[in-house]
């Protein structure tokens, strides 16, 4: 990639931003080293590592590579036998601390990140040159007793011998001379070693040694002659002391030596993973995503017939649908603009057309919209998620190329035509098939009618070689020749003329206007002037503007049409839903009318049979006639009341099945009226699929209604079991009623579960939180549920669940 046109898009203030969130200096120099890449594979690799990046900041918010230095100059002076300083030993430590603590964090998630611990197992754990440093020095850089013996001995000799030198100090203090003639009793040192302060006026009344005087010349600090010998025996300790310390950080030093190209090593792959993690943290500061990478090429499609009227049905060319596109953007933003206050657009081309003419007028967004694009490219590229939306997607380009002078800027002087044409020259000497060429305000500096047909032949130079080429002009004829060109699109940014302001927004299929006229009459121009200029302007040209009006107006008009047919669509779908849930209702009813009818008829033959039996005991014990004859006419009495129970669904009567029911019978399930398939039978059970739904049932409710014929292989009669589908990983309710839950949660558990699903995420949402918690109730004791959880961020937050499925082994113990 040319940094001259990474320039222009403004890629290098993305970097800039991307190496403020780098920990050390090592990662902030990648960063701003960072360029695209054109292998599909690297980048690829790059988006990897930072969506690892993300899905792990998302739960564990301390991982940091704080504390790291850039040691490798360090390490290389100690490879050379240069002592390093205490304070240089200690970054150096920290700096190993710090890779090998990421190292075991990226390893233990390897399952999450197999790309980052990959690139961890390069870090050498350095142990015993981490715990030698801490061993010897402290965390302020002062050396321990600890690091070695002699070092310990030396101190322990140099503590005494201070204590000998300052007791005798001491006592010359507190002696009568003493107190007569210092200036005060003190202790205090000079040329490192030990003095008292003499009154001037009585020097030489204690022989000594004069080290320093006063400012004021009113005190001399001598060091007396009966303490020299102590100063000299404790100045030497103190030169052993600093020999020992010399000698172990030589000694420290060289360990460091030793190991300097595993420091070296260590420091670049911690550099690494701290810039995936920068551009993770940037991704989520734009709360961007990754695009998905397209194929190398984009296909060759043959343009669709051109529109020959300005009816809606033949507006626009494209025959793919936007999503198809090879590079399809979905409300991007412009990185580099406020987030709050910048219009998304949708940009998509690479399908019917590898040409996008971006028309409109002026500071209307049409800059913005190149940059956008290319910018959001170069990202990609470089291995950062981009300001869209999920499911957008970019090619790999082999080259970013952008002419792009702004209008607004001061240094417009600059953008000449011939500055221009150089680097349009420069461009269609690099450009091929799998570029991507943004040219702002193609033609411009020049006459109109030759900058409008040189623009033209530019374009249809870039169009044969099939790269992808966003344009804007402002050029009419450039309209009308992207209308009827195949492989060009037209496009425009729109315009508020009540507002008199532009509103950013792009459509894709609609050439745009200058409303140069509108504009001016909007404001108070004379209509005498506005009618003479428009008798001024070419019929052809004015032929091209009522052409565009009514392109506009049909477009507009079908936009309007599709959202009300959309409108309608829903509603009709909304309707459908509450018809489906209130004739649910209505038939949960029926059945829990007829089974409380038919329990109480139950009763009733129950109490009524007792009652039989309580008569038939007493005549059997009553010896008289008459007693007998009485029984017997209450008995028939009791009879003629006892009416059968009466059916709970009339329905044809069922075929009777030769043997047991068995897997792949066709069976009548009553208590949803509904017929389906056995998939499994064992201990009185059955599991039976009605249309999407798998269920539980006893063997004693089920009836047989069919049997499919058994196909024979090798001789042998196989009856196959229906295969389960996968209902998919997900479960989206948002929308639904509470009392859709259930119904809908259970048959899709169901279908997971015999999927052999290990985990499903039961989309939610957030809102008032009434959906979330009928969800997780219904799941806190559902016999197919091992556990469940709230997503986390990269998996939607608290809007989403997900639930871990039991085992088939659980389910079996629980039957």
């Amino acid at each position: 990639m040319n940094d001259k046109y990474l320039a222009t898009l403004e890629y290098f203030e993305i970097i800039e931003r991307l190496a403020n969130h780098c920990a050390f200096s090592a990662s902030k120099e990648l960063a701003m080293q960072l360029r695209p890449s054109t292998d599909p594979s690297e980048v690829r690799e790059r988006l990897i590592e930072t969506d690892e990046a993300k899905a792990l900041l998302s739960t564990l918010s301390d991982i940091t590579v704080g504390g790291a230095h850039d040691v490798r100059p360090l390490a290389q002076h100690a490879a050379l036998w240069a002592t390093l300083e205490p304070a240089e030993l200690l970054d150096i430590r920290a700096t190993l601390v710090s890779a090998r603590a990421l190292r075991r964090v990226l390893l233990r998630h390897a399952d999450r990140a197999p790309s980052l611990a990959a690139k961890a197992e390069r870090i050498a754990p350095l142990d015993y040159l981490i715990d030698e440093i801490g061993r010897c020095l402290d965390e302020d850089g002062r050396m321990l007793d600890a690091a070695s013996p002699e070092l310990a001995r030396i101190r322990r000799e140099s503590t005494a011998a201070r204590e000998r030198l300052v007791e005798r100090l001491r006592g010359i203090i507190a002696s009568p001379e003493g107190q007569r003639y210092l200036q005060e009793p003190i202790i205090t040192e000079r040329n490192r070693r030990y003095v008292i302060p003499l009154k001037v006026e009585y020097k030489g009344r204690i022989p000594g040694i004069i080290h320093d005087q006063s400012s004021s010349g009113a005190t001399l600090f001598i060091e007396p002659l009966a303490t020299v010998e102590l100063n000299n025996h404790w100045h030497e300790l103190q030169l052993a002391e600093a020999r020992e310390i010399e000698r172990i950080l030589a000694r420290l030093s060289h360990l460091v030596g030793e190991s300097a190209e595993a420091v070296r090593i260590n420091v670049e792959v911690l550099a690494e993973l701290d810039l995936a993690f920068a551009k993770a943290h940037y991704s989520f500061a734009l709360r961007g995503a990754p695009a998905i990478i397209a194929e190398d090429s984009w296909p060759v499609v043959e343009p669709a017939a051109q529109p020959t009227s300005t009816d809606t049905a033949d507006i626009g060319k494209s025959t793919l649908p936007p999503e198809r596109n090879p590079l399809y953007l979905i409300h991007a933003r412009h990185p580099l603009l406020p987030a709050e206050t910048v219009v998304p657009i949708d940009v998509y081309m690479g399908g019917d057309y590898t040409v996008l003419l971006v028309t409109g007028p002026n500071t209307g967004g049409k800059t913005v919209t190149l940059k956008t694009v290319g910018l959001l490219a170069a990202m990609s590229q470089a291995g950062m998620h981009i300001p869209a939306a999920d499911g957008s997607r970019l090619p790999v380009f082999s080259g970013i190329y952008a002419d792009i002078g702004d209008e607004q800027s001061i240094e417009q002087s600059l953008s000449t035509f011939s500055s221009h044409m150089t680097h349009i020259i420069d461009i269609l000497n690099q450009a091929d098939e799998r570029s991507l060429v943004l040219l702002d305000e193609v033609g411009v500096g020049t006459d109109p009618v030759e900058g409008a047909a040189l623009a033209q032949a530019l374009i249809d130079e870039l169009l044969a070689r099939r790269c992808l080429t966003l344009c804007s002009s402002h050029y009419a004829r450039l309209k009308a020749y992207a209308y009827e060109t195949p492989g060009v699109q037209n496009a425009s940014v729109e315009f508020n003329l009540e507002t008199l302001s532009p509103t950013y927004h792009l459509t894709i299929g609609l050439p745009g206007r200058s409303y140069a006229f509108a504009i001016a009459r909007q404001l108070g121009l004379p209509e005498r002037i506005i009618a003479k200029a428009q008798a001024l302007v070419s019929p052809d040209d004015l032929q091209v503007d009522v052409l565009l009006a009514n392109i506009k107006e049909a477009y507009e008009a079908a936009i309007a049409a599709q959202k009300k047919a959309e409108e309608a669509l829903e509603r009709i779908a909304a309707q459908e839903r509450e018809l489906h849930t209130e004739l649910a209702h209505i038939e949960a009813a029926r059945r829990q009318v007829l089974a409380e009818a038919r329990q109480e008829a139950r009763e009733e033959l129950e109490r009524l049979r007792a009652e039989i039996g309580r008569i038939r005991r007493g005549v059997l014990q009553a010896a008289a006639p008459e007693a007998a004859k009485e029984a017997e006419e209450k008995i028939e009495r009791l009879l003629e009341e006892l009416a059968p129970v009466p059916p709970a669904i009339e329905r044809p009567a069922a075929p009777v099945p030769t043997g047991d029911l068995q897997v792949g019978d066709m069976v009548y399930v009553a208590n949803l009226g509904q017929v389906g398939q056995i998939l499994r039978v064992e201990d009185g059970w059955a599991e039976v699929a009605v249309g999407p739904m798998r269920l539980r049932a006893e063997l004693d409710t089920l009836e047989f209604r069919g049997r499919p014929a058994p196909r024979v292989e090798g001789g042998r009669s196989i009856t196959r079991r229906p295969q389960p589908v996968s209902p998919g990983i997900e479960l989206d309710l948002r929308g639904r009623r509470a009392e859709e839950v259930g119904p809908l949660l259970d048959r899709y558990l169901n279908d997971a579960y015999l999927a052999g699903l290990p985990w499903v995420h039961i989309i939610h949402g957030k809102g008032a939180g009434v959906l979330k918690q009928v969800v997780r109730d219904h799941l806190r004791d559902h016999p197919l549920v091992r556990s469940f959880r709230p997503g986390e961020l990269a998996e939607g937050g608290d809007g989403n669940t997900v639930v871990e499925l039991a085992r088939a082994e659980e389910t079996e113990g629980e039957r």
